[in-house]
């Protein structure tokens, strides 16, 4: 059975910074491209970054461009999100998507973020 746990979430001050991690299991994790969705209260899910199946290509949103890195490390099987000068409409809901053509796509749980002061 497939599973994605995320972790890291939690509550933190606007410029502060957060790590999330999502652990894939039952996977061929290098087989899928990664993805970071976050979804605020009422409005609908945003796609924030993702990367390719070797790390070598990855995307943004504008509105986190500069500021989150997102990373994979296909042996421990974990996409990584880093979230620096984090800001109020940051706050949201963050899960992990594994995604590959012709296979079935997979979301985790999601952890929550808030960036308040």
């Amino acid at each position: 059975q497939v599973q994605l746990v995320e972790s890291g979430g939690g509550l933190v001050q606007p410029g502060g910074s957060l790590t999330l991690s999502c652990v894939a299991f039952g996977l061929n994790f290098d087989d899928y491209a990664m993805s970071w969705y976050r979804q605020a209260p009422g409005e609908r899910p945003e796609l924030v970054a993702g990367i390719s199946r070797l790390g070598g290509t990855t995307n943004y949103a504008d509105s986190v461009k500069g500021r989150f890195t997102i990373s994979r490390d296909n042996v421990k099987k974990t996409v990584y999100l880093q979230m620096n000068s984090l800001r109020p409409e940051d706050t949201g809901r963050y899960s992990c998507k594994a995604a590959q053509v012709g296979r079935p796509v997979y979301y985790g749980q999601g952890t929550q973020v808030t960036v308040s002061s």
